[in-house]
Parts: C-alpha cells; structure tokens; sequence
C-alpha cells in the first residue's frame, strides 16, 4: 500500500473508444473473418542478404525438390527463397480484448473480434522426408532387380466400388484426410503488401483512420462516463462459466452442500453417473443421515442395477439415446447391449475374460476397454475383477430387492441370448448366490464338503420319505373322504412323482431349462419351508385376491398377445413380477398348474400344434394357448386359423386365405387377411407359424 501512495498519477489522458469494427467496414467485412477462416501466408525471403546462408538454403531445396526441377517443385529456384506462415487461433473469448493507437494526447481503443497468431510452417520438411524413403525404395528395388532374370507374374483382382450413401459422404466430407486436400488445393492468392510509412501509397494510412475514433466530441462517447462499480465492472466483466446455471452433475466445482439441494432422485442419478459402482452403505453415507433408506432404494432401482450386491448404473443412463461411441462411432444401443452383457457375466462370475467380450459383442477394443473400466480392475494373467466385494450383507437384508433384480435380469438375459445367440448354460446362479472372492481350496476339503453334502441330502430325503408315507396312511384310514388318483404320465412315472410335479411352483425363468432357484418369485428357504407352495398363499393373503391379481394379468396379456407359449407367457409374467410393489399378492407363489387353470378360465384354448419329432422347443414351448373370443370382429377369423394349425405345424398362405374364404362363406380383402396373421402367426422362410412355435 505504501508503494502505491508513492506512486502518483503523472499524465491523464482521454480514452476514445473506435465506434466502427470491421463488420461495420463493407470492404474488410467481406474478406477479414478471423473467427472462421484458416490463414497461410507465403512469404518471400530476401537471398541477397548477407544473414542469408545460401549453402543452407541449396542444400534444403535439395531435399525438398531433389535434383530434378519441374512445375510441382516447392522451390523453382533450386533455393530457398520462401516461408510459408500458418495462424492459430490464440484464445477463444476476445471480448477483453483492444487494439490500442496513441495520437495526439488521445488513446483510441478499437474492440478486438478474432486475433489470429502466424507461425513458421514446417510442411517442407515432411516432403523432404518423403522424398528420402522415395531414394531408399528406389535404391533397394534396383538391387533386388539385377538378381531376378525375369519378374513373375502376378494375379491381380479388379475391384468396383459401390454407390457411396449419403451417410459415407458426410463422414468422408468431414474426415480430416479430406480437409487436408482440400487446403492443399486451394490456390494461392497474390497479395499487394502496404508499408506503414510508404510514401507513395496512401492506402494504408486510409485503413489506419478507421482505427480512430471517428466523433470529436466528447459528448458522444457517453459510454465512458461511468460510476466507479460501473466501470470496473467493464474492465473485469464476470466470465461466462459464472453466468451460466449451476451444473447439473457433479464435478470439481460441485460441492455436496450443492448436491443436496437437487432432489433426491437427480441426487442418486448424479452420484450414480459419475461413480458408475457403489455399495448401498456408501450411497447412504453420501447423501446423508436424514434421507430415508427405503425412499433411496426406490430412487436406485430406476437408475441401477444389482450387480454382487453392489449398484451399477444402467448402462442407458451413461449412453443416451442420441449419442455414440467416441472411438468406433457406434450407436447408444450397441453399446447399451455390449455394456448389458458385461454386467449380466459379472452376475455370473467374479471374473470375466476381455476377448470373450469382444467376440461376442463385436465391439472394438477401445469400446470393450471402457466398458470394463467401467465395473472392473484388471488382474494379470487371470482376466477382469469385479471392482467390488461381493456384499452379501445387503443381500440378507433386503431380500426383496434381490428378488426383483434377479426377475429383471432374467429377462434381460433372455434378450441377450436372442441378439446374440448364446449357448444357454445348464444351471445358472442366482444373483444372491454369486460367488464371493476367490479361495482356493485342496482336494481333501473337497472331499469332505462334498461328504457332507450327500449326508445331508441322504437325511432330508429319508424324511421327506417318512412325511409322505405318514400323510397316506392318515388320508387312507379317514372315512368318507375320496382320494383322488391323477393320471400316469406317458411316460411311466409312479403316483409320487406326479404329485410332486403338480404341486412343484412355477419356474419364472425363460423356457431355456435354467433354473434360477427361485419358486414362485420367493427365495429358496421361503419356498422350501411351505410358505407358499402349488399356489396357496400364506397366512393373511386372500386365495380370491391372488386369483383376481392373476387372472387380470392373463386377461390382459392375451388382449394385447392373443396367441402365446407357456414359456412366454412365464417371462411375462417374471418382467409383470419386477414391475409389483414389494409384499404384493402376487408374490404368495403362483404353480404351472394354477397358471394354466387360469388361462383356460379367462376364454382361452390349448392348441395342439403338431411339432416335428426332431424339433428343439422344450416342453413350456410346446404348451400353446390362444384367446378363443376377445368379441370384435375378427374372431371367427382367428378360429379358422388356429384350427389350421391344431393340424399343421406351419402352412403356406394361399392355403391360409382360401381356407379362410371357403369356412367364412365370404372373400376376405387383404387388409382383413394380414390383421389375423399378424394377431396370430410369425413368417419365416416363406411359410407361416403360430408365435413362439418357430425353430429357427
């Protein structure tokens, strides 16, 4: 402070601010855009100086050009005689910016638009350097030539390219090959060059005035005339960062204070995109002590996905609908699909191997790399690690949520297995069942594990054994009360086997033969100990209200579906499940059996469509149900046709329509035709199948 006290104001002078910019110029206006337009300037060197080093300029020339002369030479001279300068751009926000002329006692101020820096090119040198490897090759290709007698000759295939799309044309248009070309096609254009203080043109003393205030009153440049806030507020404008809102997903400038003024949901999606996995503990630890858990737990199933028992976010919220890839250029949805297939793996295994991904995706390594950084660390010579513990705390706590992502992921393993036609596994796990770290484990231990395990199963299965013989011989002695017998299966099997195939709950699985160890969308223990079992529900919950709930659902389904497998309508019913508030009726347990009563009830029929012996469809696929009446005008239609295929696996449709005409009694357009078949049947290969019954 002193300093400065010491340091007075020796000369005041006026500031005149220009009041014309080169858009206000016609002529400048025109050619001057420093903003948009890359600028080459050649200029000439003077040889004749004596700091011109004429050996150096020869010997450069040389290098560039070669021995040999002609129209495409950089320099015709055989010296060098020209630097070319090329601009960049300096800075990108010039409005602090002025070009500043001093005349008489005044300082005038022109505001500054673009500002464009000139440096040296070195382009030369890279010719110089393609001319050396054109030496080098002609060199080895003359020795190699004196020991071949005679060149052999070679096949040649001939090529044509085909019409280039709209889409190849915008992306090689914007290539930086093409715009390269087309710079260096641009020719030069001659410029006259105005000295400051050249006499005998005028020319540039004229530009000059128009960096001078053009008003020589003072009375005009009222913009000056400011209070002291006003004007430092001019000098030191506030920059634009600050101007703009408050930024929507954190960051470095994004304290949690600030994150805990959004919403609690933008608040999970925020945090949830940026750390992309989490534990559920450290998610609550973020978002503070006052927020409630259940809340919290709602929030993260919209924007996550259960993962080992950790969170991850859906890979929908990283890669929006309109994006892509930045190293490959692919759509969102493959990378949504590639990145889904990652997580699903990792709900398989601890560790997942790179080029297993990569095959099956068809991604490109860089794309594959970030999905993995993503959830996973690398591990030599093993394959990538799920970046988390297994946490198996949260799974014990809240079964529910474990249920309802085990269903979610069933089904996105189903759509999986589709795109990408993967090998279905024999028996996948459960999602609260992952395997944890690895441990490494001798042979005797599994040994004794797998002792123990067959004495145990021996026990269970000798008093299962005990229960049913108890429970025949109190039903047998009981008076006036009927057994009912159920029917021997085909294939041979005895009373108890049957019985334990009526009242054994449905699988909600896909019909892939995957068990998922859930029966009737409970937990295995829950299930096992009779809490629900062949459709009974537990203590507190109404038969009536599970039979409402799922015949709403059937009714609905087949309105929308109208022909379906058992298998489908299984998955169905598994997404319908994950979609149910935790505790809902529908979660008491629902059996095959009691599924299949209630389509039969809601207006349905079994069709019997004969399948080929050698057929893969498994038996849930083979089990199809159509809706019989849904009362518009199209069902007569659809009963001829599932008629038709109750004997014919698939059918041509000449067949289909002339059918239809001759039992219908009228003939049908082609509108009302394709209406029954889409309701109904699937093409494929020029014939016509019932939906779910296709092999492909």
């Amino acid at each position: 402070m002193a300093n400065e006290e010491d340091d007075p104001v020796v000369q005041e002078y006026p500031v005149r601010p220009a009041s014309m910019t080169y858009d206000d110029i016609p002529h400048l206006s025109a050619r001057i855009k420093p903003r948009q337009q890359k600028v080459e300037l050649e200029m000439a060197i003077d040889t004749l100086n004596p700091n011109y080093c004429r050996s150096k300029g020869e010997q450069i020339a040389l290098n560039v050009d070669g021995a040999c002369a002609d129209e495409t030479s950089t320099y015709s001279s055989k010296l060098m005689d020209k630097q070319t300068f090329c601009s960049s751009q300096t800075t990108s926000n010039t409005s602090r910016y002025a070009a500043a002329l001093y005349r008489q006692g005044e300082l005038h101020l022109t505001p500054l638009h673009g500002i464009l820096q000139l440096r040296p090119s070195f382009s030369y040198l890279d010719k110089a350097d393609a001319k050396h490897r054109e030496r080098e090759a002609a060199n080895e290709a003359g020795d190699s030539s004196q020991d071949e007698a005679e060149e052999d000759v070679k096949q040649i295939t001939v090529r044509f390219s085909r019409p280039e799309s709209e889409q190849a044309r915008q992306r090689r248009v914007q290539s930086y090959e093409f715009l390269q070309k087309r710079q260096a096609e641009e020719p030069w254009v001659q410029l006259h060059y105005c000295g400051l203080r050249v006499s005998q043109d005028s020319r540039s003393e004229h530009e000059r005035q128009y960096l001078l205030c053009q008003g020589s009153s003072g009375v005009e440049n009222t913009e000056l005339v400011k209070s002291p806030s006003e004007y430092l507020m001019m000098l030191m404008p506030p920059s634009q960062e600050e101007e703009k809102d408050k930024p929507v997903a954190p960051s470095n400038i994004l304290s949690m204070a600030q994150l805990r003024t959004l919403p609690l949901a933008d608040q999970i999606k925020i945090l949830m995109k940026n750390v992309k996995v989490m534990p559920f503990a450290n998610l609550m630890s973020l978002l503070g002590p006052s927020v409630d858990s259940v809340a919290v737990l709602r929030g993260i199933q919209k924007v996550a996905m259960l993962v080992q028992g950790n969170w991850v976010v859906k890979s929908d919220i990283l890669y929006p609908k309109d994006s892509s890839s930045p190293h490959s250029g692919v759509p969102a949805e493959v990378l949504c699909r590639g990145r889904d297939f990652v997580m699903w793996k990792f709900t398989q295994s601890r560790w997942v191997v790179r080029k297993e991904v990569a095959t099956v995706t068809k991604l490109c390594a860089e794309d594959v790399k970030d999905l993995l950084e993503h959830m996973a660390i690398v591990r030599i010579n093993k394959g990538w690690e799920f970046i988390l513990p297994h946490d198996r705390e949260f799974i014990k706590k809240h079964p529910d949520v474990v249920q309802r992502q085990h269903m979610l992921w069933t089904g996105i393993q189903a759509k999986l297995e589709k795109v990408y036609n993967l090998v279905k596994e024999a028996i996948p796990k459960k999602l609260d069942e992952q395997p944890g770290p690895a441990v490494l484990v001798s042979g005797e231990q599994r040994v004794q594990v797998a002792k123990s395990k067959a004495q145990q199963n021996h026990a269970f299965l000798e008093r299962e054994l005990q229960r049913r013989k108890e429970q025949i011989q109190a039903s047998t002695v009981m008076g006036g009360v009927r057994i009912k017998e159920e029917p021997v299966s085909e294939e041979g099997e005895d009373e108890d086997e049957q019985e334990a195939e009526e009242e054994e709950p449905m699988d909600t699985m896909p019909s892939s033969g995957l068990s998922n160890r859930l029966a009737n969308g409970l937990p295995t223990g829950r299930a096992a100990g009779g809490d629900s079992f062949n459709g009974h529900p537990p203590p507190g919950c109404s038969s009536t209200s599970v039979a409402r709930e799922l015949g709403a659902f059937v009714k609905a389904t087949f309105q929308r579906q109208f022909v379906l497998t058992l298998s489908e309508l299984k998955r169905l019913f598994n997404l319908h499940l994950a979609s149910l508030p935790p505790g809902h009726t529908l979660f008491s347990g629902i059996s095959d059996r009691m599924l299949q009563d209630t389509v039969l009830a809601a207006g349905c029929k079994q069709i019997l469509v004969p399948f080929p012996p050698q057929t893969a469809a498994s038996p849930d696929e083979q089990k199809v149900f159509a809706l019989w009446e849904s009362g518009d005008m199209s069902d007569q239609h659809r009963q001829v046709l599932l008629e038709i295929f109750s004997k014919n696996y698939r059918v041509r449709r000449n067949l289909i329509q002339s059918r239809l005409t001759q039992e219908c009694g009228e003939d049908l357009s082609k509108q009302e035709v394709d209406k029954v078949l889409k309701d109904c049947c699937v093409s494929y290969g020029g014939m016509w199948y019932l939906k779910g019954t296709v092999q492909s």
